[in-house]
């Protein structure tokens, strides 16, 4: 991506992969190339992101088993974070726990109340192989856990138990997307 260029404005609008569809369920294979080919990949997933109106996307939820995602999300006190990271580890989520409402562009019109911690740290590369750490504190923390759990094959409902989680999956049963 060029310096000031609009991440997605030469990017495609892929299909997003709904809840049922196997490969939200597999974990991510690192990524070994950083070419032209990863780089398309990234605008894809923030054209694909801001056409969903979406907040974070992981490569998988565009059907790709590999292990990058985009984000363009505020923190708690309305900072903008913009980016996008190629092989991440979660190196911390620590602080308070937090329970907020949490959707996912793979599980549209849903959310449940679910609990993350509002402080986070990712390490991981730029599409062009640099080393970047991520902080990330309030809503833009819970964002980077959101994706750096898709990679690992998760989704939000994972974190859910009792009444929260039974209520989800109901919803989810009678979602006109569900299979």
């Amino acid at each position: 991506m060029r310096h000031g260029s609009i991440p997605g404005a030469r990017g495609r609008v892929r299909p997003l992969t709904l809840l049922g569809d196997a490969a939200l369920r597999e974990p991510c294979r690192d990524v070994t190339d950083f070419g032209p080919g990863l780089a398309a990949l990234v605008e894809d997933l923030f054209a694909t992101m801001y056409a969903a109106r979406g907040v974070g996307l992981a490569a998988n939820q565009v059907g790709v088993g590999l292990r990058v995602f985009v984000y363009d999300c505020p923190d708690d006190e309305d900072v903008r974070h913009l980016g996008h990271l190629v092989n991440p580890r979660l190196v911390r989520a620590d602080g308070v726990v937090l329970r907020g409402p949490e959707g996912c562009l793979s599980l549209p019109g849903l959310e449940a109340g679910t609990e993350r911690f509002d402080h986070a740290v990712v390490e991981g590369f730029t599409a062009a192989g640099e080393p970047v750490t991520v902080h990330g504190t309030g809503f833009f923390a819970r964002c980077l856990q959101h994706e750096y759990d898709h990679l690992d094959g998760r989704v939000y409902a994972d974190h859910l138990t009792g009444l929260r989680r039974r209520r989800l999956l109901r919803q989810i049963s009678r979602a006109p997307w569900h299979r």
